[in-house]
């Protein structure tokens, strides 16, 4: 798997998907109400990638398989913290059609790649408790939970 840099356009999609996903992952977790979840994912969005591609210190890459092509994307960022250089996964899709081919983990090992490439010590990610899929993957490839909340709805 390749992560190849995405031109303005593509972005553009990638984008306006991106929030769209959010916006709706939220609201099934229960942490947003529908009817505030687009607004408030766009303001996520302001905030992580204020100046589109152009932002310093953000990555967002279209994944190129040899032989299928574009079969998704992955956006992360880095930082300079304490512990040296981070970066920080903020979405990653492999698109419907090419999941359950091992893409994910040729994804997740690209990105150590790039990562490693750009001088980072330590990659971090957030997954939905709700994504099994997700969490089953970044467990196989050696992502430690280091935060856990919980909720419990009561009725009544």
């Amino acid at each position: 798997m390749e992560l190849s840099p995405m031109n303005t356009e593509q972005f553009a999609s990638f984008r306006s998907r991106s929030i769209e996903d959010f916006a709706q992952e939220k609201v099934e977790a229960g942490t947003w109400a529908p009817e505030e979840a687009l607004g408030q994912a766009e303001e996520s969005y302001e905030r992580y990638l204020p100046e589109g591609l152009d932002t310093p210190g953000a990555y967002v890459f279209n994944l190129v398989h040899p032989v299928d092509g574009i079969v998704g994307y992955i956006w992360f960022n880095i930082t300079e913290n304490r512990r040296g250089k981070e970066a920080f996964l903020l979405d990653i899709v492999v698109e419907e059609a090419y999941r359950g081919k091992g893409y994910g983990t040729e994804t997740m090992n690209a990105l150590e790649k790039t990562a490693r490439s750009l001088g980072v010590n330590r990659i971090g990610l957030h997954v939905f408790g709700h994504n099994e899929r997700a969490s089953s993957l970044y467990r196989k490839m050696g992502y430690e939970v280091t935060d856990l909340t919980m909720y419990k709805e009561i009725k009544g």
